[in-house]
């Protein structure tokens, strides 16, 4: 997706004002200790099944880009000092795309020396088995995870989907036992309400189960990023899957609160 940087931050001043108002009106951040009263362990609610479904078990991604950009973030991360990363954003494209913003990144962020673990075109299954690895020598106080859009939209059953991130979580805290998770929920896809976009709702509902309120919370920031009408516009999201810097922005603003209070406790 190849868009000059002014086209993509072209909004109306009024309608991303009104967008972050709904942030406050929809009360996000109460959104994520909904599920508190589930009992503490690594998503309970979603326990491993005999047989697990492709979504939920590591293995490489079939495009040879995937195995690139692994290669290249875990000779990065070979060079840094994990020690003092703090906070650590996990996922696909939508997590790796924060680079094109560094400006709202950092402003966002920056204070709590962040790291990007995001690959594009990433899914569960991709991050299960790139993460085992980079998660050596990481110790984060919170790792944010976003990820599963790129499983449902191939058709994988929300079920899959959801151990898939269960399996993410459990993972995440076997290599970093005093870590928390924050587990966002996936973001909306396609202009208008569709069939996609309620596979991707169950989804939501089905790993919201997964907070504990210790180690495990969730969030459902997506309506944040909707018009009032329910449409991914155009200013939000130019392909309707990935943000502009209008969307990073609403996107950040929902999610600093939450990530303050947890980083707080």
């Amino acid at each position: 997706m190849k868009r000059s940087h002014s086209k993509l931050v072209r909004t109306n001043s009024f309608t991303l004002a009104f967008r972050l108002c709904i942030v406050a009106a929809l009360g996000l951040v109460p959104m994520m200790f909904a599920q508190d009263a589930q009992a503490a362990g690594d998503c309970p609610a979603l326990p491993r099944k005999a047989v697990m479904p492709p979504d939920a078990v590591p293995a490489s991604l079939y495009f040879p880009e995937w195995k690139t950009q692994v290669d290249t973030l875990q000779a990065n991360l070979s060079h840094q000092d994990l020690a003092s990363r703090h906070l650590v954003f996990v996922g696909d494209s939508l997590t790796f795309n924060w680079v094109g913003y560094p400006d709202i990144f950092k402003h966002y962020y920056g204070q709590r020396a962040p790291l990007n673990l995001g690959v594009w075109g990433d899914r569960t299954e991709g991050v299960l088995k790139r993460l085992d690895g980079e998660m050596v020598g990481l110790q984060p106080r919170l790792v944010v995870l976003l990820i599963g859009t790129n499983n449902t939209a191939t058709g994988s059953r929300p079920e899959n989907v959801a151990l898939g991130v269960a399996e993410i979580v459990r993972l995440i805290h076997a290599r970093s036992p005093t870590s928390r998770v924050l587990i966002v929920g996936i973001l909306p896809r396609g202009l208008n309400p569709s069939p996609l976009r309620d596979a991707n709702a169950r989804v939501n509902e089905l790993i919201a189960q997964c907070a504990d309120g210790k180690t495990t919370f969730t969030a459902d920031v997506g309506p944040a990023l909707l018009n009032t009408a329910g449409q991914f516009t155009a200013d939000i999201s130019p392909d309707e899957v990935h943000l502009a810097s209008a969307g990073y922005t609403l996107l950040a603003q929902a999610l600093r609160p939450i990530i303050d209070k947890l980083d707080s406790e």
